[in-house]
C-alpha cells in the first residue's frame, strides 16, 4: 500500500511538473513577430554598410523601417541582395517587405503593392570631371551605366529612343557603376541625386548634372507582396509620421534640411 501511494505521489509530481513546463513552453512560443526586410545595401544614405562602424546595414530606409515596424509591434531582420532581385524575392515570400529607395512604377505595380511615396528625389548623370557631358544631348554616341532593375534603367531605355547611338549597360551595384565611370569603361552613369552627391563628395575626379524630371514612378515607396495585410498597416503609420513631423525629422537627419 505504501508503495502504491508512493507511486501515485510520484505520478502527481510528474504531472504537475509537466503542466508547469507546458505553461512555460507556451510563454516561450509567444515570440515577438519578426519580419524580413529586403534591400540592396549599396545605396547610401538610404541603405549601406558603414565599415568604419561594423558590418551592420544602416541608413534612412533602415531607420524608417525601425520606426514603423516598432509602432506596429514588429521586429525585423534585413536580407541584403541585388536590387534586381527584390521584386522576385517579394513574390516568392523570401522577404515580407522591401525598403530600398524603390520607385513605384506602373510595371512594378503589376507584380507588387506599394505604400504612399515617402521620399522624392531626382536623378543625376555623373561622368568624369571635364568629360564635356553636361546635357542629355551630350550622351548621344556614349555608353552610360544604370543599376539593373532600377527606374534609372527605364530612363536609359527611354533615352535610347531619342538618341539611337546611345549605349546602355546595367550593373547590379551602384558602386560598380561609379567604378566603371572612373575607369573609363562607361562615359556616364545615371544615379539618384542623393546617392550620387555622396559619391561626388568622395571623388574629385567626378562631376555631374541633374537629369530632366520624369514624373513616372517618381519618389520612393515601400513594396509588399500582392494582397499583403502589411501594406495598409505600414501606410497608416507612414501617414502619421508625415502628419506629426517624424518623417521630416528623419529626412533632415539623413539628407539635410534642404531636402525636406
Amino acid at each position: 500500500m505504501k508503495k502504491s501511494w508512493g507511486i501515485m505521489l510520484l505520478l502527481a509530481v510528474l504531472i504537475l511538473a509537466g503542466c508547469g513546463s507546458t505553461t512555460s513552453g507556451a510563454t516561450e512560443v509567444e515570440e515577438k513577430k519578426v519580419l524580413t526586410m529586403g534591400t540592396s545595401a549599396d545605396y547610401p544614405p538610404f541603405e549601406y554598410i558603414d565599415t568604419a562602424k561594423g558590418g551592420d546595414i544602416i541608413g534612412f530606409d533602415v531607420d524608417l523601417a525601425n520606426a514603423i515596424a516598432g509602432k506596429l509591434g514588429y521586429e525585423f531582420e534585413i536580407k541584403d541582395m541585388d536590387f534586381g532581385g527584390l521584386i522576385s524575392a517579394l513574390q516568392s515570400d523570401k522577404v515580407d517587405f522591401v525598403l530600398a529607395g524603390m520607385s513605384a512604377t506602373e510595371e512594378r505595380k503589376q507584380n507588387v503593392d506599394f505604400s504612399d511615396v515617402y521620399y522624392t528625389a531626382k536623378d543625376m548623370i555623373i561622368s568624369q570631371a571635364g568629360s564635356g557631358i553636361e546635357t542629355e544631348e551630350d550622351l548621344n554616341g556614349k555608353t552610360i551605366g544604370v543599376q539593373l532593375g532600377s527606374i534609372q534603367e527605364d530612363y536609359g531605355k527611354e533615352l535610347q529612343k531619342e538618341y539611337p547611338d546611345l549605349q546602355v549597360e546595367s550593373r547590379d551595384r551602384i558602386s560598380e557603376l561609379v567604378q566603371e565611370v572612373k575607369n573609363g569603361r562607361f562615359d556616364a552613369a545615371v544615379i539618384d541625386v542623393t546617392v550620387a552627391t555622396g559619391f561626388l563628395e568622395e571623388n574629385d575626379d567626378l562631376g555631374g548634372f541633374i537629369a530632366p524630371a520624369d514624373d513616372e514612378g517618381a519618389g520612393s515607396a515601400m513594396a509588399f507582396p500582392k494582397g499583403s495585410e502589411l501594406t495598409e498597416a505600414f501606410n497608416a503609420e507612414l501617414q502619421k509620421m508625415k502628419e506629426n513631423g517624424e518623417l521630416d525629422a528623419l529626412i533632415e537627419e539623413w539628407f539635410g534640411k534642404e531636402n525636406e
